[in-house]
């Protein structure tokens, strides 16, 4: 929703559904980096118990937020700007996302070594068979919807294939972690935010649970027995924590790849250039990767907490006050990027901000994305090159997920 022109930039609010009905507010955030890049909001209508937030629109100053630790801290209040009323906020701090150093560090380097570009690499084979599997149940097919046909069922699969779970539970468990990461949207969790603490976080710990009882009379290779038998400062973790250490890696493989899958299958869809370059030379799929990344950042925002009085870009801020660092306006900021609202898979440089902006909390996972994002891009366009956008595609209203809930799609005529 675009803000009034007459209303004054301090009376907009970047955070409300209503804002979010299609997507990040662009416009709203255009404003903002140029009117008031650091931009105080005094409350959240859709929260009403939540404190006010400061809104940090600009490439450079996110930049100087997520690598100044000791000033803007992830676990005095949490790492979204909704402190409690999904997550309790102590479940959030037995996350190493929702930690600071040394413990975040400490923690972070159990899973450091399974993500590493060449162990992430040594997947490719696995995770293309996954994607041609999925991409083979269309056949027969006319139409579908892109998030739930393709997007959704590859996603499930790596992820949980990386964790030690079954195929015949990966719908079971994208369900439980749309309903956490979604937990304002009307669709994918109907029944309203409140409903994750008090039903589906009692089923997560239950079922895993049962998981870390297996893992432990049973230990394997995949993270989910990393996390049960890990050590951290000569200790094992809590059950607490290893819970909120699964619930983290699969809400992560969950969301973020198909968000920005599904969005940059929707831009090439909606530019036929673009969509002949990569035809022509699938070389370049790793480009429109880095582009979609750009500008379909998955997860929209991160927050920090102030942990002492600081000044950022000329506003005073206190201790204990909300920073957010809204990464949907980073990554479109124009002292940065050139015409940053289009789609060009042929920009250079491309120093987006969709995996972090640097510091000790940058995304743990950027080698597996990209991997499946590649594929999934090259696959999709290889097997069904004229694939068009069939109806309107409709977003999850989130202010910290990025992402489509609908891209419904004509495939055309299957070409392998």
């Amino acid at each position: 929703m675009s803000p009034d022109a007459e209303t004054p930039i301090t009376e907009i609010l970047a955070y409300t559904d209503e804002s979010w009905q299609e997507g990040p507010p662009n416009a709203i955030f255009k404003r903002m980096r140029s009117e008031c890049p650091v931009h105080w909001s005094p409350e959240m209508p859709d929260f009403p118990g939540e404190a006010g937030y400061w809104s940090v629109t600009s490439f450079d100053d996110v930049h100087t937020v997520s690598r100044d630790w000791q000033t803007y801290s992830s676990e005095i209040g949490g790492f979204t700007a909704v402190t409690d009323a999904v997550l309790p906020l102590e479940l959030s701090q037995a996350m190493f996302i929702g930690m600071d150093p040394p413990k975040h560090d400490r923690l972070k380097a159990l899973f450091q070594r399974g993500f590493t570009p060449r162990r992430i690499a040594e997947h490719g084979d696995e995770i293309r068979g996954i994607t041609l599997d999925v991409l083979g149940r269309l056949d027969g097919m006319d139409q579908c919807d892109l998030v739930d046909a393709v997007a959704q069922p590859v996603v499930s699969r790596v992820i949980c294939r990386f964790m030690g779970l079954p195929a015949e539970d990966d719908s079971m468990w994208a369900e439980l972690m749309n309903s956490v990461v979604a937990a304002g949207d009307e669709v994918l969790n109907p029944d309203g935010p409140e409903v994750v603490q008090e039903k589906i976080l009692p089923e997560i710990f239950e079922r895993c649970h049962e998981l870390i009882e297996d893992r432990r009379a049973n230990p394997t290779e995949d993270l989910t027995s990393v996390l049960v038998h890990g050590e951290v400062d000569g200790e094992k973790l809590e059950e607490h924590e290893i819970v909120m250490g699964f619930l983290l890696l699969m809400a992560a493989g969950n969301d973020s790849t198909k968000a920005t899958y599904c969005s940059a299958m929707r831009a090439i869809l909606e530019d036929d250039e673009q969509r002949q370059l990569l035809l022509d030379d699938p070389t370049l799929v790793p480009q429109a990767v880095e582009e979609a990344l750009r500008m379909f950042p998955a997860f929209a925002h991160f927050r920090r907490t102030a942990t002492k009085d600081t000044v950022l870009s000329g506003q005073q801020i206190k201790k204990g006050d909300k920073v957010v660092m809204w990464y949907a306006s980073s990554n479109r900021d124009e002292s940065v990027f050139d015409d940053a609202d289009r789609f060009d898979l042929r920009r250079s440089p491309n120093d987006h901000q969709a995996f972090g902006a640097g510091g000790r909390h940058f995304c743990l996972g950027t080698a597996l994305a990209r991997l499946e994002l590649t594929t999934l891009i090259e696959e999709s366009l290889r097997y069904y090159p004229q694939m068009e956008i069939e109806g309107e595609p409709k977003f999850v209203v989130s202010g910290f997920v990025n992402q489509l809930r609908t891209l419904p799609v004509r495939l055309g005529p299957r070409a392998v």
